[in-house]
């Protein structure tokens, strides 16, 4: 089983332990290239900068992307690293020139991140070099990895995250290949996954600017609907507000219903009522379209009729 060591920088580790978030964005300011090292539900632990040369907590990869410094905050927050906007760009655009300061930023989504007091933090192990820039992957096929997992598995002893039987067996095969979990979203990873399935195209009307669209929970999550890609989908912002009230709802069979209660309460509507019956358009793949439950859910308890 492999799994990533990362040098993490200090100050955004400090803020983030405070925290307590469900989810991070370990970006860097002038990163261009994917992260590959390792696959989705692998373990990614934080390396602090020399001289402290400790690893000192960690997080399960969601995915790599590539994203806007705008969208990067608007999706994240205070979870990329920083109290606010203004010195989360700081952070950024003081190690980038002027010809990079469009350029997107690389983004490694974390979930169910971690982060250890001081007392137990693991010294990085004897192969680590001073030369290493970003990173390095370790393998548990490796002596020196199977030791170093083994001091991380005694620190995540106790986490959901890792059942115990496996933890023992880090050649456990779960999810089709060894993977410590299966990533649980955070609001921001929810969002991200949901565009991408929807190939950043509104399911309704197919509208493309980016910042228009948003996604939206069937089920809302303040009523136990979860941070799932199929209890999502994509809907320019016009369409998200009236569908989270009430006024549209999604059939079975994939198609628009406006409800009649826009006429009556607003005297208005023609726009929404020119889409009634209209097939949204799904993803690709077949796992991750919108669940039937919770579509039923949202046509039984919220939409208007």
């Amino acid at each position: 089983m492999k799994f990533y060591v990362g040098i993490t920088d200090n100050s955004w580790f400090r803020f983030l332990s405070k925290q307590s978030p469900d989810e991070v964005n370990f970006w860097r300011p002038k990163n261009q290239n994917d992260f590959r090292a390792i696959g989705p539900g692998d373990l990614f632990l934080f390396k602090l900068h020399s001289p402290l040369n400790y690893i000192v907590g960690g997080g399960f990869l969601l995915k790599h992307e590539f994203l806007s410094l705008q969208m990067a905050w608007d999706t994240f927050g205070i979870t990329n690293g920083t109290p606010d906007q203004d010195a989360f760009e700081r952070a950024i655009l003081e190690h980038r020139s002027d010809a990079e300061r469009s350029n997107p930023l690389g983004c490694t989504i974390l979930v169910e991140p971690f982060f250890w007091p001081d007392t137990d933090w693991i010294e990085v192990p004897s192969d680590w070099s001073g030369n290493i820039v970003t990173g390095k992957t370790y393998d548990t096929n490796t002596e020196i990895g199977r030791n170093l997992w083994s001091d991380v598995q005694l620190r995540l002893r106790g986490r959901n995250s890792i059942n115990e039987n496996e933890a023992d067996d880090p050649t456990s095969d779960r999810y089709g290949k060894p993977h410590l979990v299966k990533p649980r979203l955070g609001q921001g990873a929810f969002r991200i996954s949901v565009i991408n399935i929807y190939n950043r195209r509104c399911a309704v009307t197919g509208e493309r600017t980016l910042p228009a669209l948003e996604a939206s929970h069937i089920k809302p999550y303040s009523r136990n609907g979860p941070h799932d890609p199929t209890n999502g989908i994509l809907l320019r912002s016009d369409l998200h507000n009236l569908f989270d009230q009430g006024y549209l709802t999604i059939t079975p069979d994939y198609r628009l219903e406006v409800s009649r209660r826009i006429k009556e309460e607003f005297d208005n509507g023609r726009h929404y009522y020119a889409l009634q019956g209209h097939t949204i358009a799904l993803p690709s793949r077949s796992d991750v379209r919108p669940d039937q439950h919770h579509l039923e859910w949202h046509r039984n308890n919220l939409f208007k009729g």
